[in-house]
């Protein structure tokens, strides 16, 4: 055997040993967000003979949606802006001329939950008729439902997402408002009923729970604005009205005057539930607002900094966390216009096929949304 053969056969022999297929880890590996937040995954090569290539895809094989991001190198998935949609698992694959693995990352989508009584009140009935009230709520995770009345919690029954309040045959005693709440690590909801017994004497002027009610359930502002939100509050004697925020204190800047609940200068981090609570001697009530506080684009560009030579592929990807939706523009700082060939083939990404040394310089990308802009800057640079 020559020396040449014998050498191929080494080099053969080396390559089978040391040739490696990738090895990948994900982090985080699950990963639990609010409705509208943002989230990214990364996968890293652990080990596996280079060159290694990156892709993320649904377990379920459905197209990633476009709120769904890849970082350039395919090593990060940014889910921007969660939608219920984008809830499930993702994997990152990696490939190279070995073979190929598999890494799953999982997403939960968490969010306040949403209440529905049927049939809806007032409800009157008939002194000796049956009364269902059927309350069906949804959330993530999975609420737990109750049915009060008078602060008191009572016997239903229950399914997977439903709890039904009965009652064999009304007396006078059952009129009144009773609660169906729904709560889970989000927040809390709740629907009231009034119970109108017909037929049965006397309690027209007897003394009455409280009954909260707020004047929106649901209400969106832009940062630094002030927010108003008013609570009403029935009963005898009349109830006192307070207000507080779920999990956290009042912001700072507020004021509570007669039911009436004001945020000045509110931001992000004054989103969230806010609770009017209404106390008299016969018991108390709750009513929900929900805030969201709306922000203008905060910016970046993946990668910041990047060297090309002539006929490399440039790939920038221009990130932004704030309300949507955002729309993005790339300009090059400096010049009229971009090079040729530049093209935006998805939101925030720009492609060159094929750049030439003229393309070097600094590129900006400005992110829009209905309260603002913001820019972020990529410094290119094409060396032969």
């Amino acid at each position: 055997m020559d020396s040449s053969t014998t050498a191929l056969l080494f080099c053969s022999l080396l390559w089978t040993v040391c040739a490696q297929a990738p090895v990948v880890s994900v982090e985080p590996r699950s990963a639990g967000v609010r409705l509208g937040e943002s989230v990214s995954f990364r996968c890293r090569v652990v080990s596996g003979s280079q060159p290694v290539r990156l892709e993320w895809k649904r377990t379920n094989n459905h197209p990633l949606a476009d709120n769904v991001k890849i970082g350039p190198d395919g090593s990060v998935l940014t889910v921007a802006n969660t939608r219920n949609g984008n809830q499930g698992q993702y994997r990152c694959v990696a490939t190279n001329s070995v073979g190929r693995s598999t890494m799953m990352a999982s997403l939960t989508i968490k969010h306040s939950p949403k209440v529905r009584v049927t049939p809806a009140g007032p409800l009157r009935v008939r002194l000796g008729e049956p009364v269902a009230l059927e309350c069906h709520a949804t959330g993530r995770p999975r609420p737990s439902i109750t049915w009060q009345r008078h602060g008191t919690q009572l016997v239903t029954t229950k399914t997977e997402d439903t709890s039904t309040l009965k009652v064999a045959a009304v007396s006078s005693e059952d009129a009144g408002v009773y609660v169906c709440q729904a709560q889970n690590t989000e927040g809390v909801a709740e629907v009231k009923v009034e119970v109108i017994v017909e037929g049965g004497q006397g309690a027209a002027n007897a003394p009455k729970a409280p009954m909260a009610t707020v004047s929106m359930a649901e209400v969106t502002a832009v940062e630094g604005h002030t927010v108003t939100m008013l609570c009403q509050a029935t009963g005898s004697p009349l109830p006192v009205v307070s207000w507080s925020k779920l999990r956290a204190p009042l912001p700072w800047q507020h004021t509570v005057v007669g039911g009436v609940l004001t945020l000045t200068s509110v931001g992000r981090q004054d989103s969230g539930q806010y609770i009017c609570n209404a106390t008299n001697t016969h018991g108390y009530s709750q009513a929900y607002t929900q805030l969201e506080v709306d922000s203008p684009p905060y910016t970046t560009s993946l990668p910041d900094q990047v060297r090309l030579r002539p006929g490399d592929t440039l790939l920038l990807q221009c990130l932004a966390h704030g309300s949507h939706p955002i729309t993005f523009r790339w300009t090059r700082v400096g010049r009229a216009g971009m090079p040729a060939g530049a093209e935006t083939i998805k939101d925030g990404q720009l492609l060159i096929g094929q750049v030439k040394l003229n393309d070097s310089g600094t590129y900006k990308c400005v992110a829009t949304n209905h309260v603002g802009s913001s820019e972020a800057l990529a410094k290119v640079t094409v060396k032969a």
